[in-house]
C-alpha cells in the first residue's frame, strides 16, 4: 500500500497505526492517537526511556518537542487534504512547566492555511488541560 492510500485510510477509518508503524521515532516514544468528535488528542504514555532528568524525575525536553511535532504532523494528515506527509519548515516551542513522568497529551489546531503552507498551534498538558506543559507553533509544507 502506498502512502497516499494509507493517508486516505487514516482519514476514512480514523486509524493512525499504519503510519505510526512507518515512523521509527513515533514507535520509539510510543505516541498514541485518539479521535474525539471531529478532533484528535495525542498521547505520550509514561515511559522510563523518555526520562531526561532522573533527579526530578522529568521527561526529556527533546521528547516533548518531538512528540508535539509528530502530533502536529499527524493532525495535518487527519484534517487536511494532503497527498503525503507534510514537511516541517520551522518549529518554535515554549516550555512552560516541567514535564513530569506521567502521561502527556497534545491538541493541535490549524491557525492559518495557504495553498502550500499551514501554520499549526500545538498545546501539551499533563494533568489539567488549562495548565499547559508546553506550547508550540509550527509551519509545514504541504505535499
Amino acid at each position: 500500500m502506498n502512502i497516499e492510500d494509507e493517508i486516505a485510510l487514516v482519514r476514512k477509518e480514523n486509524r493512525f497505526e499504519e503510519i505510526i508503524e512507518k515512523i521509527p521515532y513515533a514507535k520509539l516514544i510510543g505516541i498514541e492517537c485518539y479521535p474525539i468528535g471531529d478532533e484528535w488528542i495525542f498521547k505520550l504514555p509514561t515511559n522510563q526511556d523518555n526520562e531526561g532528568n532522573p533527579f526530578l524525575p522529568a521527561l526529556h525536553g527533546g521528547v516533548i518537542g518531538g512528540f508535539m511535532e509528530l502530533a502536529a504532523t499527524l493532525y495535518i494528515v487527519a484534517k487536511l487534504e494532503t497527498k503525503g506527509i507534510p514537511k516541517v519548515i520551522d518549529f518554535a516551542i515554549d516550555y512552560l512547566r516541567p514535564g513530569n513522568m506521567t502521561d502527556t497529551f497534545v491538541e493541535c489546531s490549524v491557525v492559518r492555511q495557504g495553498r502550500k503552507i499551514v501554520n499549526v498551534s500545538i498545546n501539551a498538558w499533563q494533568t489539567r488541560r488549562n495548565e499547559q506543559t508546553a506550547t508550540a507553533r509550527a509551519h509545514f509544507l504541504l505535499v
